[in-house]
């Protein structure tokens, strides 16, 4: 298996440069059977990379681009009457993929972004009364730029709760953008890959995850970083129950990635900021005098002991 990991993250490191650390977690996040939510400026890669993720792991790919006109059934299909036989017959959005690039998800309307709620929890869309199956596996990668540029909504906590992990790419370094220059077109030399993996080994991989021994000493940590979150003055709320089990969920798989049949602290430590940064906050007494950046994952790992 660990060589199978390694020919997919060389793949994904030809093509999205200088990002090891972004590509890493994003395999977690799929693997943990998890959505992901990318924030950073237009023309960093967002939507290279998740074009190259599906590729790479054999996954049919829809890119539905949000507007602040669409419509719920934009994303989800519509009803459409057939005249030939005097009935209606749903047709598919493209929802109905097994990795949707959610492209500026905030440029739409909070309307048009609940579509995604049922189908990112439940995996499944209802329209008209009926419920439709999405395929498996299913995974939705959302791109957002910064909420200072013009025509952003900001994304509601609860559909912010939904995304198992944020990441941002940042701009390549020297050596990586210089590469980037010199070397063939990364779209063309995309559409010219075959995939490394199959569907069915994938979802094999997802099982895998749900294996990875936890013991008592790392549930102890973790139950010890919901509570601090939660009883401390620092932070104005605390980690959720989802947010909790996919703290655990993407531990299990980061140790699958590492090759490990077991969780260490260390995992838990190396997913934390971008499993739940996005998930709470430092109350307003501690904004501005606790020199941890942007991210109170940060904070709350300082101020969290491991037994």
């Amino acid at each position: 298996m660990n060589t199978r990991f390694n020919e997919i993250r060389k793949f994904l490191n030809e093509i999205v440069l200088g990002k090891e650390k972004q590509i890493e977690l994003c395999l977690c996040c799929i693997l943990a059977r998890g959505h992901l939510l990318i924030e950073d400026l237009p023309g960093m890669g967002k939507t290279l990379l998740a074009h190259t993720l599906a590729t790479a792991l054999g996954l049919d790919f829809s890119r539905i681009q949000f507007t602040s006109d669409m419509l719920p059934a934009d994303i989800t299909g519509v009803s459409v009457f057939e005249t030939a036989d005097s009935s209606f017959r749903f047709h598919k959005g493209p929802i109905f993929s097994s990795v949707v690039l959610a492209d500026e998800i905030n440029r739409a309307s909070p309307k048009a972004q609940s579509a995604l709620l049922e189908a990112m929890e439940e995996r499944q869309v209802s329209v008209e009364g009926e419920t439709y199956a999405l395929p498996e596996p299913f995974f939705v990668i959302a791109t957002q730029n910064p909420l200072e540029q013009t025509g952003t909504f900001p994304l509601p906590e609860s559909q912010l709760d939904r995304f198992f992990m944020r990441i941002s790419l940042g701009y390549p370094d020297r050596k990586s953008e210089r590469l980037l220059m010199e070397k063939e077109d990364r779209r063309e030399f995309l559409a010219k890959a075959e995939p490394i993996i199959s569907r069915t080994e994938l979802i094999g991989w997802q099982q895998k995850v749900k294996l990875v021994k936890t013991r008592p000493a790392l549930l102890d940590y973790v139950q010890d970083l919901i509570e601090q979150s939660r009883n401390s003055p620092e932070f104005s709320n605390g980690i959720s129950p989802r947010a909790a089990l996919d703290l655990l969920n993407g531990g299990r798989a980061w140790a699958l990635l590492a090759g490990r049949e077991y969780v260490m602290p260390e995992d838990i430590q190396d997913i934390l900021p971008a499993t739940i940064g996005h998930r709470f906050s430092l109350s307003m007494e501690q904004e501005g005098h606790v020199n941890i950046g942007l991210n109170p994952a940060h904070r709350l790992l300082e101020i969290t002991p491991v037994q």
